[in-house]
């Protein structure tokens, strides 16, 4: 749906724009001005604010309104905006978008501010490129980042047998899951008390999985299957960005997929639509649905509180060479309209999001982790100090065991045309022919950018 929202409102785009006469950041009585932020994720709405204010104190006269949407809803109303002339001055934006709206020339180059203010860009770990289009300007900042990590019931798993030592160094491989195979299927535990691996387990009456939703229709599997087919070596795009293809007819994949599917086919794991989209991953683990499971590093603060759950957390697996891992990081952009009346203090206010002092406050709840080090390393104190260990994320990143992930075109079309076939390929419906297909498919839509 959202995909062809964008492509009947594209046409038009431009030319709204320019017709256009006014902006959602406005000039108010007495001379004051608003600037107009969006977001989708309702911490970051709650967490920038302490910014806005020290914002507004610095710039008198000036507002900051930071205004959240559901994501369901985000895209479409912004694209709307660009439509009516009312977005907002500026958005945090997915690089599933970027090319669309950067196409349409609806986003402001930073170049000359960031020049003119000798903005350093190093400043940020990661997600300077990913915001770099094809005209080889740089459009957004960073305004976060984002990993994998395995989060486990350190209970269920002592019960097993098996401590945090052997979580942190067990390997994997594709062909029968290696080790972490054997843990998962010892983690699984039927109605009747009898794991995976006995004789007599019932795979029709599990009480725990030993391993979370792996079976995804996510055309990523950021949060699933990625971390695995990644210390394989393979990865998404033939190109880090703007890639021509998505390598999904690799053998690698391939093989991790089959793997992946025969989890659930096994009983070791849900199958594909066993809990309603309504189930976390969070709530999975507090109610011992799962024993373990990949999940969003956005979600390690309220994993490490679940009540009466001891929740570790550590890297995925290393992969077949038992030396291995790589884990996708992706990070979202603070990009400016190009329809912006105030241009200048827009670029001020995102600026500022973009520094230490900003981005050091926000962060420390720990619902988000920051681009800049420096923040990053306070947030991961204060949390430190609440009883939350983001130690493995930290070590991800100074490891180099993160890589980014493809900045790619056409994003909703291929989101649209591809989660169907991940979808049918997990319900059984499909069987490996689909990868091919997924590869012609990515190859035709990659190339309308």
């Amino acid at each position: 749906m959202r995909m062809r929202a964008v492509v009947a409102l594209g046409a038009t785009l431009t030319l709204a724009a320019v017709l256009s006469a006014c902006s959602s950041g406005s000039d108010t009585a007495g001379g004051s001005q608003t600037v107009n932020w969006w977001t989708w994720d309702d911490k970051q709405a709650a967490a920038y604010k302490t910014c806005a204010a020290d914002f507004e104190k610095a710039n008198p006269g000036t507002t900051v309104k930071i205004s959240q949407y559901n994501v369901d809803d985000y895209f479409t109303k912004l694209t709307a905006g660009f439509v009516a002339g009312s977005a907002p001055d500026a958005f945090q934006n997915s690089v599933q978008f970027f090319q669309a709206y950067a196409g349409q020339n609806q986003l402001l180059p930073m170049d000359d501010f960031i020049a003119k203010d000798k903005f350093d860009l190093s400043r940020f770990s990661v997600g300077v490129n990913a915001w770099k289009f094809t005209d080889g300007k740089q459009y957004a900042l960073p305004l976060d980042w984002a990993a994998a990590g395995l989060y486990y019931d350190q209970d269920a798993l002592t019960k097993a047998g098996y401590s945090k030592a052997d979580v942190e160094s067990v390997t994997w491989n594709p062909d029968d899951g290696g080790e972490f195979g054997k843990m998962i299927a010892h983690l699984t535990v039927d109605e009747k008390g009898r794991r995976g691996d006995e004789p007599g387990f019932d795979k029709g009456h599990v009480k725990t999985f030993g391993f979370g939703q792996i079976a995804a229709k996510d055309f990523i599997g950021q949060t699933s299957w990625s971390p695995f087919a990644s210390s394989t070596g393979w990865r998404l795009g033939d190109k880090e960005s703007w890639p021509t293809v998505f390598n999904y007819g690799d053998p690698r994949l391939v093989k991790t997929l089959k793997w992946a599917r025969s989890l659930t086919e096994k009983g070791y794991a849900p199958k594909l639509g066993e809990f309603t989209s309504s189930v976390s991953d969070v709530d999975l683990l507090s109610s011992h649905r799962v024993a373990m499971e990949i999940g969003g590093s956005w979600s390690a603060s309220t994993f490490a509180k679940i009540p009466g759950v001891k929740t570790g957390i550590a890297a995925p697996p290393y992969g077949p060479d038992g030396k291995t891992r790589a884990v996708m990081s992706n990070s979202n952009g603070n990009n400016i309209w190009a329809g912006t009346k105030h241009p200048e203090l827009t670029w001020k206010w995102v600026s500022y999001m973009g520094s230490e002092a900003c981005q050091s406050k926000a962060s420390r709840t720990g619902t988000f982790f920051p681009s800049i080090p420096a923040s990053m390393d306070a947030a991961t104190k204060a949390l430190a100090a609440d009883g939350v260990d983001l130690s493995v994320f930290t070590s991800m990143l100074k490891d180099k065991v993160l890589y980014p992930s493809p900045v790619y075109g056409n994003g909703a079309a291929v989101q649209d045309a591809l989660n169907p076939l991940f979808e049918g390929y997990f319900a059984g419906q499909k069987d490996d022919s689909v990868f091919a297909d997924m590869e012609k498919q990515s190859k035709t839509l990659l190339a309308k950018n």
